[in-house]
């Protein structure tokens, strides 16, 4: 309610013709914090037609929640059972002499034909959800601004970064400690691939997407 109070007062007072500084100066004056006015101003932007003009505003949708937590449900599905296929062909190409386990040669071919069911039915999904979306936001620019779309962009960007940087420190670690066989090497670059791969798509994603609210 106090935000749609100081909303409504702004937007009657730069109507007026009240120039911002004296609407902030009688506002915090009247006992707001200048955060809270500087906020609410940032919301209209400068006009010279008379009226306040609003800014477009990020939003949640709960269909584009829905469509962006299933994507990225799916980006997760594909980048782990197609690093987990990589990794058992690795392992059958490359055997470890000191791995003696049975169970170990029984699981790979269980751990293939898992993953390969997951990159049959998840890559699919996923390219057509992701092409699916990307028209979406080329006929509703307004998509661009979806506060979902956002965070979930950061916190994967995080996460494949936390990726990159831990999969690096291994590699050095290994290297040093002189345990850096073939096959320790070649998993690990499996990891960086995949992680580097979402981490330059959606990097370019997050950049386009922080030119298109400048340029709003």
């Amino acid at each position: 309610m106090a935000n749609a109070v100081l909303d409504s007062f702004i937007r009657e007072a730069l109507n007026r013709g009240v120039t911002r500084e004296r609407v902030k100066s009688e506002l915090v004056a009247a006992g707001w914090t200048a955060r809270e006015v500087d906020a609410a101003l940032g919301e209209w932007a400068a006009s010279d037609i008379g009226i306040a003009v609003p800014k477009p505003k990020a939003y949640v949708s709960a269909r584009e929640a829905f469509l962006y937590v299933v994507l990225f449900l799916l980006l997760g599905v594909v980048a782990w059972n197609l690093g987990s296929l990589l990794f058992a062909l690795i392992d059958t190409a490359i055997p470890d002499a000191l791995d003696v386990n049975p169970y170990a040669v029984e699981f790979r071919e269980p751990q293939i034909r898992s993953a390969i069911s997951g990159l049959v039915v998840g890559a699919p999904l996923f390219a057509w959800l992701a092409l699916h979306i990307a028209k979406q936001r080329r006929t509703n620019p307004a998509m661009q601004r979806s506060r979902v779309r956002k965070w979930l962009t950061y916190i994967t960007l995080i996460i494949a970064a936390c990726t990159l940087i831990g999969d690096a420190i291994a590699l050095v670690y290994s290297f040093l400690s002189g345990d850096l066989t073939a096959r320790l090497a070649l998993k690990l670059l499996v990891i960086g691939a995949i992680a580097g791969a979402i981490f330059l798509y959606f990097i370019r994603d997050a950049e386009r997407g922080d030119e298109h609210d400048q340029a709003s």
